[in-house]
């Protein structure tokens, strides 16, 4: 198999991923369709071209013989609270690869990417959030190094 090769994305890539970022919201719903959007709702409120002009955010593509087969977008932001200490940090926005390259190291290396990124920038923390259904991600994101610092609990109140 050659190699996956990433790069910063450019306005040329736009139209695939607008594809890839289509796919991955389309997964989203069909893996847990009651609290997420169609991918063509996402697709008519938010565009990857945003991140692409935004000098806070990363857009990095994996390619694989010259064919983007992935992507990563990432912002920057200094995490304030009332009650913790305020710290620079680096957000994975979104991270996708093809289902049918999977497994190769594509996410490995786009995530190596961003995180060299955030680090130049001064970044200190990396943040992620990643639903309960999503198994395959959580078990890429801890790989990755990425621990639990929150829990997020939900509970329906059907009828009030």
């Amino acid at each position: 198999m050659p190699n996956v090769v990433v790069r910063p994305a450019c306005s040329e890539d736009l139209s695939i991923l607008n594809q890839l970022m289509f796919q991955l919201h389309d997964e989203h719903h069909r893996g847990c369709p009651e609290y997420f959007k169609t991918a063509q709702e996402i697709e008519s409120e938010k565009s990857i071209a945003q991140y692409l002009d935004d000098p806070e955010c990363l857009v990095f593509v994996a390619t694989l013989a010259s064919q983007v087969i992935g992507f990563i977008s990432g912002h920057f932001c200094e995490l304030m609270s009332t009650v913790s200490k305020p710290v620079l940090m680096g957000s994975i926005d979104e991270l996708y690869v093809k289902p049918d390259v999977r497994h190769h190291g594509a996410a490995k290396q786009l995530m190596v990417r961003i995180e060299h990124m955030f680090q130049q920038y001064g970044v200190k923390e990396i943040f992620v959030e990643v639903w309960d259904f999503n198994v395959g991600a959580q078990g890429f994101y801890h790989n990755s190094g990425f621990t639990q610092h929150i829990h997020w609990l939900r509970k329906s109140v059907a009828g009030c």
